[in-house]
């Protein structure tokens, strides 16, 4: 604890003549269970709680580990004894206007826990939402990103968005890869409970479904409702290919495919 002290002595010594603090990565080397440095960053002030093993950083928060970026009104930084005796960071909570950078994506809510353990963020709160180039993944209840993994998964009437396409689940679970360019990109969206799909001109419903981005092919299964104009085709499963519109449906269960079509109606002359 001897380094920590030194550590924390020279951070609020700083404090009286700068309005911005910073635990430069060279001074935080090891705070962190992983070997990468964790940055914490404040316009207000950073506190040490020593009762509650936290610190609190207040005013634009800022704290950084390897590519990932935390950002918040404020971060509360919860640390333990390390198995060697040195200090570990294992967890940031994040209140008010929280924002979650990492390359190629970038996540927004009101309150945020970043699990390092497990290099998890949970987002909750209003308009949540994770933009990554040009898709847009929004939930009602709380919207998670696992680093390891390279997944997010969004709960409660959650939308995915690419231009004038849409999927909507329950559920949806995005699947991240890496592109020529190294960066992430969403491969596939897997979504659970009342599926829908949507382009400008058709709408299809199912039980659950997956969609592949790049494709732009969904396979929904179960209760499968395909709909265009006015003409709809029930089915137990389908493929819909968003890109050309043509959709093919298929019967599991041994209840024949149903399709209704209707003729368009001529406008009478008056």
């Amino acid at each position: 604890m001897t380094r920590l002290f030194a550590i924390l002595a020279l951070v609020f010594s700083i404090a009286t003549t700068q309005s911005k603090l910073a635990l430069s990565q060279g001074l935080t080397e090891g705070l962190g269970e992983s070997n990468v440095p964790l940055e914490i960053n404040a316009d207000e002030g950073i506190e040490w709680r020593r009762d509650l093993n936290q610190y609190v950083a207040s005013g634009n928060a800022r704290a950084a580990q390897g590519e990932l970026e935390v950002f918040g009104d404020q971060l509360i930084a919860h640390y333990r004894e390390g198995a060697e005796g040195g200090t570990e960071i294992y967890r940031v909570d994040a209140v008010g206007n929280v924002k979650i950078v990492s390359p190629g994506e970038t996540a927004y809510g009101d309150n945020g826990v970043y699990d390092i353990d497990k290099q998890v963020m949970v987002l909750t709160g209003q308009n949540l939402r994770m933009v990554s180039g040009a898709d847009t993944i929004t939930a009602r209840d709380s919207l998670e990103y696992w680093e390891a993994k390279q997944l997010a998964v969004a709960r409660g009437n959650a939308i995915a968005v690419r231009e004038d396409k849409r999927v909507h689940g329950n559920v949806l679970t995005a699947h991240f890869v890496r592109d020529a360019d190294n960066q992430l990109e969403i491969e596939r969206i897997d979504a659970h409970g009342d599926v829908r799909v949507a382009t400008k001109t058709e709408y299809a419903t199912g039980d659950k479904g997956i969609y592949f981005v790049k494709r732009e092919l969904a396979n929904l299964i179960g209760n499968v409702k395909i709909t265009q104009g006015e003409n709809q085709m029930n089915g137990d499963e389908a493929q819909f290919n968003l890109a050309t519109g043509v959709s093919k449906l298929v019967s599991k269960s041994g209840k024949p495919v149903q399709g209704l079509i209707l003729p368009s109606s001529k406008k009478k002359k008056p």
